[in-house]
């Protein structure tokens, strides 16, 4: 079984993935922590991120893992752990950057694919999952929320893992990252065989127990 989860950040993908594989007793896939260990490891060598052959260097010269669980997705760049680090505020500023650079996409997704085939059934999350990378996935949905939303979301992530950090420069990243990652999951919201879930008014129990009611109604048609 492969369950898709694309849309903006701060929509609840991740939560809500880690809590749908959970239920599923199957993997979930994390896809934004590859883009954000890149950028995380472009940040420390000091890259110029508008240098895309740069970044792609980077991308190429690293070796990603992930250890993907029903409630997690631990990834470590050369051996080591940098599941933590990368969920800094720092790296979100730059991951636009990263997530717009094409040939680390095509890696990327190549990537995103063998860990599939390797872990058969999965909750993925991410921008593109539906569209490009699992196109025949058993089940897609995208989850949609206010900018306002979910800047406060994001802020209040932040904020608990100790980042000092205003709402309005959230809110100023996620209008900028939206920009960019748009366009990779609205080719889904034309399409009948994928369920558009507004979370703005939504607890996460809410979505969690909506996906998999229509995940259930889904397997018995």
């Amino acid at each position: 079984m492969i369950v898709t989860i694309d849309g903006p950040a701060g929509s609840g993908k991740s939560t809500a993935a880690r809590k749908l594989a959970a239920r599923l007793e199957i993997a979930y896939l994390d896809t934004g922590a590859m883009y954000r260990a890149i950028a995380h490891e472009a940040l420390q060598r000091g890259i110029d991120f508008s240098n895309e052959q740069a970044v792609l260097e980077v991308a190429r010269s690293i070796r990603l893992e992930l250890d993907c669980g029903p409630t997690h997705t631990r990834v470590r760049v050369n051996g080591h752990d940098v599941s933590e680090v990368i969920r800094t505020m720092a790296v979100n500023a730059v991951m636009s950057q990263v997530a717009r650079n094409q040939a680390v996409r095509k890696l990327l997704v190549e990537d995103q694919r063998r860990v599939g085939e390797r872990l058969g059934s999965f909750v993925t999350e991410g921008r593109d999952q539906g569209s490009v990378v699992f196109p025949k996935a058993d089940i897609k949905f995208v989850l949609q929320a206010t900018l306002q939303r979910r800047s406060e979301r994001r802020y209040q992530e932040l904020a608990a893992d100790g980042e000092s950090v205003q709402i309005t420069e959230v809110m100023d990243n996620l209008a900028a990252r939206d920009q960019v990652d748009a366009k990779q999951w609205e080719p889904l919201l034309t399409s009948d065989a994928v369920i558009v879930i507004d979370t703005t008014q939504m607890t996460i129990i809410e979505v969690v127990d909506l996906m998999e009611e229509c995940l259930r109604a889904s397997l018995h048609r």
